[in-house]
């Protein structure tokens, strides 16, 4: 529940003034049992598996395979898939809350939950056959498997209407050729959903969507790119060269690639807010902790009162 934020600067302010309201927001929000004790149970698990290993996992540019496993065990890599298929069978009000309290412990991994659940699982739920879902979907929901999303090029971004990525139907098999860049998973994947052209005089229009396992052969993997942070999350190039892929493979209908790719950002936006608002809180957090244990001019700082956070308690 978010009962309130005040923020307070007294820095340099003249003795015996009133402190300097920044910024105040008072909202309240009940959230159901359901999602309180998952919020409780993804805080808990943050706070001890993924908080203390964190830097570490991103100074070593590391998969923390076994924290995935645990995650997968606790239906967070697939939270709003039925549980006939193997997921949480939850909403995504608690895909969000359990995604911030991910993100809030390890950035990394709060990136690979969020890409398995929006990216990879959520267009072939909306989109793939009974058939297709059983294959698709099911193997990763345990933490086993996770899978990535193929849609930006390195001179298109995630401009999906101007995919150079080609597909050509050969008799029962589709020939894939071209690249798609900084492929969040791109090393940890097992499946891909690719976008390619498969009609060129038809635009956006003649854009289709395909499910990619991984490894294959004809599909490459590029360098993993050094960043900035989130570095236990891999970004790659997947190179596509003359890889062939069984008919069936096709996600959707032939030309529905373009409404599927958008269809997926708008519900990924969910989770790339619910990351930043746990990265925020976890910078919040550090700085609070470090203004009340600092030494400055001989004396702690909260004793300068250069800095005050009164009744934060969020959720």
């Amino acid at each position: 529940m978010i009962r309130g934020i005040t923020v307070l600067c007294r820095a340099w302010r003249a003795p015996h003034t009133a402190p300097r309201y920044l910024h105040t927001v008072h909202q309240t929000v009940e959230l159901p049992d359901t999602h309180r004790m998952l919020r409780d149970t993804c805080r808990e698990f943050a706070e001890k598996e993924l908080q203390p290993i964190a830097a570490e996992l991103d100074r070593e540019h590391r998969y923390p395979r076994e924290q995935v496993q645990k995650m997968g065990q606790m239906g967070l890599l697939s939270v709003d898939i039925p549980e006939n298929l193997g997921g949480a069978g939850l909403d995504y009000l608690a895909y969000s809350i359990g995604l911030e309290e991910v993100s809030r412990g390890c950035a990394s991994t709060g990136v690979i939950m969020s890409v398995n659940n929006s990216l990879y699982l959520g267009p072939i739920f909306k989109n793939a056959s009974e058939e297709q879902k059983k294959k698709w979907i099911t193997p990763f929901c345990s933490g086993d498997k996770i899978g990535c999303f193929a849609l930006s090029e390195p001179g298109n971004g995630s401009d999906a209407g101007a995919a150079s990525t080609v597909a050509r139907l050969e008799g029962e098999e589709w020939i894939l050729n071209g690249t798609k860049s900084w492929i969040t998973n791109a090393w940890e994947a097992s499946a891909a959903v690719v976008f390619a052209t498969t009609d060129k005089s038809l635009k956006h229009k003649g854009i289709s969507a395909f499910l990619v396992e991984m490894p294959t052969p004809g599909l490459s993997l590029g360098k993993k790119e050094d960043k900035l942070g989130i570095r236990a999350s891999s970004t790659a190039n997947l190179i596509f060269e003359d890889c062939r892929i069984p008919r069936e493979n096709l996600l959707g209908q032939p030309g529905m690639g373009f409404k599927i790719a958008m269809q997926t950002l708008d519900a990924g936006r969910i989770g790339i807010a619910s990351q930043a608002l746990g990265i925020a809180q976890a910078a919040l957090d550090c700085a609070v902790d470090y203004a009340e244990k600092r030494i400055a001019f001989g004396a702690p700082i909260t004793k300068l009162q250069a800095i005050q956070v009164q009744n934060l308690n969020i959720y």
